[in-house]
């Protein structure tokens, strides 16, 4: 039966924050779904641990892995979105546990036309590192006093745990944050995606997902903020691929899209010729 719900999930040796990942999606209440991993250039350990949690599990999951030749997110995101078998794709990351009603909001909050953005709460190296698939399961990992308890301080941002869905739908609305496209919990109709061309291989660290973001509200799909409503724990991590020279290259090639309000790039799924390249 085709699931419902394409969840596309990247990593890169990370196993330690992608197996407690996995284990959150065990306990999503919407179950109709298929996890993608896409994988970029990974070692065999993180093959094992794929291997593993998947007698375990009780969703399919699927590993798509590409060569190792440095940041190429954007590429082997772009495999997963062909690959996907849903006409609905939900993106996170290998370090985002999600909450148990995140798929849930996602399909429930849908709509033609828009994308969702959703949001996370960054927790510290040591409670990141604390956590067991136990936590997980049980949801406590999710309970700001138990996250207090084991150092999590204090801070306005706390508020995305709220469980209550009408504050979440205040806040939804209140927030002044602009709903942008976000690696890290975002959401959008797959045909979307196939028309502008998917994400742009040029770019490496810094930008790529807000770009592609850009260039869908350029085709008129809009944001929906929802980032008070699905809520994941993003674990924290170093971050040693990032480049000034590639920062510097994203800049330019957001500023190109912004100034010409560019629907497709010319390096994404499909290659097609372009005077910039």
């Amino acid at each position: 039966m085709t699931p419902l719900l394409s969840v596309i999930i990247s990593t890169y040796n990370s196993t330690g924050w992608l197996k407690k990942v996995l284990w959150g999606y065990q306990r999503q209440s919407f179950r109709s779904f298929e996890l993608i991993i896409a994988d970029d250039g990974s070692d065999e350990n993180t093959a094992l641990c794929i291997a593993q949690m998947k007698r375990i599990v009780l969703y399919p999951i699927q590993h798509l892995w590409q060569t190792d030749r440095g940041f190429r997110k954007t590429t082997i995101l772009n495999k997963a979105i062909v690959h996907a078998q849903a006409e609905y794709l939900v993106f996170s990351d290998g370090d985002c546990i999600p909450r148990d009603d995140f798929l849930e909001v996602h399909w429930q909050t849908r709509k033609p036309g828009y994308f969702l953005s959703g949001g996370y709460l960054k927790l510290p190296v040591e409670l990141s590192q604390r956590i067991t698939s136990s936590d997980i399961l049980s949801g406590i990992c999710f309970d700001i006093q138990w996250l207090k308890l084991y150092g999590l301080s204090p801070s306005v941002k706390n508020m995305r745990l709220t469980h209550s869905p009408w504050i979440s739908r205040v806040l939804n609305a209140l927030t002044p944050t602009k709903s942008t496209w976000n690696g890290h919990n975002a959401s959008a109709w797959k045909k979307d995606l196939l028309k502008i061309n998917g994400f742009d291989e040029r770019m490496a660290y810094g930008g790529e997902d807000r770009e592609l973001g850009e260039r869908l509200e350029n085709m008129y799909i809009r944001g929906k903020q929802i980032r008070y409503s699905a809520i994941c724990l993003h674990l924290e991590h170093t971050r040693g691929y990032i480049s000034e020279k590639d920062l510097k290259e994203n800049k330019r090639i957001r500023g190109k899209t912004h100034d010409f309000k560019l629907i497709r790039t010319p390096c994404g799924i499909l290659k097609e010729k372009s005077k910039d390249v």
